[in-house]
């Protein structure tokens, strides 16, 4: 049963004329099912006004929608976020007499110059993302998981509640869980994927856990479980800041950012600044409010939210 995660970006409700509406808050979760395989497409209801939306629509995603009504700021931002969370499968979709030659120029150099320009035909895309769902691989591995928070409640009858998306390896049934970053632990009591009863899960599954000893009032949205332990956890680090090449501002030190990872979107401060060997990948400091979940070698994207018209300022490696 392959899960296909898509971004679904550019108007609002797209996704409804295509799957059927799931859990909503400034993320708006759509699903789609066709035999074993599934759907789960995701929309950034809050965007524009505010960024972390759009943020967990790209990091959750395999692959997006992209449906472009006008050559506008958030257009650009957009294609901005798809490009920095390394979405590089996708669909764009061309609204009120655009053509792609107006926007090829402007995708040029991202991810989104290689998606695909179809018609604006729900029925089509539908069927396009239950294929391409269909082809994606799933493989279960014996690596231990790591699943990422998004959403978290009591049901009467279960207990406490979480959904989220396996970023690595595989979570069973009965795992005891580190529920990072605090020091509580977790047993999985029941695993589900799609409203399925299943043993596991494993990368790119949107799954709901039903956990033992913890209270949804002791989580929160990017908190990660996970029996890993190359997981990481720190609020500090030294890293070299790779700028969007439309990025402007100059990054100085007490720039206040945003960090964003997996589910995680963490405020902070630029500590220190040194780009005397590139002014376009500066070494930073990066010092965080809260401390940050994380794999070595794993990306973040950097956000500063006063920048104006692009608030994406491109991406570190954490260490």
């Amino acid at each position: 049963m392959p899960n296909l995660n898509v971004a679904v970006v550019g108007v609002p409700e797209y996704a409804k004329e295509v799957g059927k509406k799931g859990t909503q808050s400034d993320i708006i979760f759509y699903n789609l099912k066709k035999g074993e395989d599934t759907v789960t497409m995701i929309e950034p209801s809050r965007y524009p006004e505010r960024l972390p939306p759009l943020f967990y629509a790209a990091s959750m995603a395999d692959s997006a929608v992209l449906v472009v009504e006008g050559i506008t700021p958030e257009f650009g931002e957009t294609v901005v976020m798809l490009d920095c969370a390394g979405v590089e499968k996708g669909y764009v979709i061309l609204r009120n007499y655009l053509d792609k030659s107006q926007v090829m120029p402007l995708i040029k150099g991202t991810v989104v110059e290689n998606y695909e320009f179809v018609e604006d035909d729900p029925i089509f895309i539908r069927e396009q993302l239950l294929l391409d769902a269909e082809n994606k691989p799933r493989d279960v591995v014996d690596a231990p998981g790591v699943v990422s928070v998004d959403h978290h409640f009591n049901v009467k009858g279960i207990g406490t509640v979480v959904l989220g998306g396996v970023e690595a390896g595989t979570v069973h049934t009965h795992d005891m869980l580190k529920v990072l970053p605090t020091e509580k632990t977790a047993q999985v009591r029941s695993i589900q994927r799609h409203d399925t009863d299943c043993p596991d899960a494993t990368v790119g599954d949107r799954v709901g856990l039903a956990l033992k000893n913890i209270t949804s009032e002791e989580l929160d949205r990017g908190f990660v479980l996970t029996n890993n332990d190359q997981v990481l956890v720190s609020d500090r680090f030294t890293c070299t800041l790779d700028m969007v090449k439309y990025w402007q501002t100059p990054v100085v030190e007490g720039m206040v950012i945003h960090l964003g990872h997996w589910m995680q979107y963490i405020s902070g401060k630029i500590e220190s600044v040194d780009d005397s060997e590139d002014k376009r990948k500066p070494k930073v400091v990066i010092s965080l409010e809260k401390e940050m979940v994380y794999i070595s070698g794993d990306k973040a994207i950097l956000h500063h939210l006063d920048a104006g018209k692009l608030r994406v300022v491109g991406t570190v490696k954490l260490e």
